[in-house]
């Protein structure tokens, strides 16, 4: 760990200072200064973190080959109990539906819900949601032996090009948008999608661009990526309306994780699921 000199210092007071430092680091006396109807004080009080969450989307929510569950939504719980209670494992995972995400907030099944969970207008009448985690978006996938490895060809061969996606009320406006000329395939599985590029039906496969991230990180060779992600949405955890102190207290631990000193679970599970190391943390200008 790296040594500080204000850490030093801070620490090294006496009388007042020591006092001051020792509040701040003690949970209990932590709880005491959050209001008495915030979460943030029963969560300390309680001494373990319930996380909303799913267990079927790699890279995002799954299970290991130990049964264990593991992503980049779970690296960002781990966060959140490292930050309450100086341990990464103290959280109760309720792994639900993407449908019960917004009720089980609403009802207080859970703390906090971190579940590939898009930002939008709508949603944020009903639930309020932290600083982004991630910049979603779509993206292209292809096979080694296809036929057009670039954006630029996919996009100049017009349409002879042959695009996979899953089937959805946008999906050929979706596809278009990358590519105006392609001819589209919807399919009802992502699996589907995928196969259909290595089975040589389909010359693009359009899908996320963290499973093409993830893709590219776990099968070295498999697929290959054109180069092109567009429609960016943002990945954020989302929390009960009306309670400030525990929304700005995730922000912070969000901050401190990602642009901040304590980087080391971000970091890590960026590079685990992505196979790239996130933006580096420059001081100078504040990149949030």
């Amino acid at each position: 760990m790296v040594d500080h000199p204000q850490r030093r210092n801070f620490l090294a007071l006496g009388g007042a200072g020591a006092v001051l430092a020792a509040a701040a680091l003690d949970a209990p006396r932590a709880a005491a200064q959050a209001s008495s109807a915030s979460l943030l004080r029963t969560v300390l009080d309680r001494g373990h973190l319930i996380v909303g969450t799913g267990s079927t989307n790699p890279p995002w929510h799954f299970e290991d080959e130990n049964g264990k569950l593991t992503g980049m939504d779970i690296a960002m719980a781990r966060i959140l109990a490292k930050g309450l209670f100086d341990d990464e494992t103290k959280v109760d995972y309720v792994q639900q539906d993407p449908a019960a995400r917004i009720p089980n907030i609403t009802t207080g099944k859970v703390d906090v819900v971190i579940q590939f969970m898009t930002v939008t207008s709508q949603r944020a009448q009903l639930v309020n949601f932290s600083r982004p985690y991630y910049v979603e978006g779509a993206a292209l996938l292809t096979a080694p032996s296809g036929k057009w490895q670039t954006y630029d060809a996919l996009k100049a061969a017009g349409s002879q090009v042959r695009a996979s996606v899953l089937q959805n009320v946008g999906a050929d406006q979706l596809v278009h948008e990358a590519l105006p000329q392609a001819q589209v395939l919807q399919l009802d599985t992502q699996a589907n999608v995928m196969q259909a590029t290595t089975a040589n039906r389909a010359d693009v496969a359009v899908v996320d661009a963290s499973t093409v991230q993830w893709l590219m990180k776990k099968n070295p060779g498999a697929y290959t990526d054109p180069g092109h992600a567009y429609e960016a949405q943002l990945y954020s955890a989302a929390v009960r309306q009306g309670d400030f102190d525990w929304l700005q207290w995730i922000n912070t631990c969000f901050n401190v994780a990602m642009h901040g000193n304590e980087p080391e679970i971000y970091t890590a599970a960026f590079e685990e699921f992505f196979g790239k190391k996130p933006p580096p943390q420059v001081p100078g200008f504040p990149p949030i």
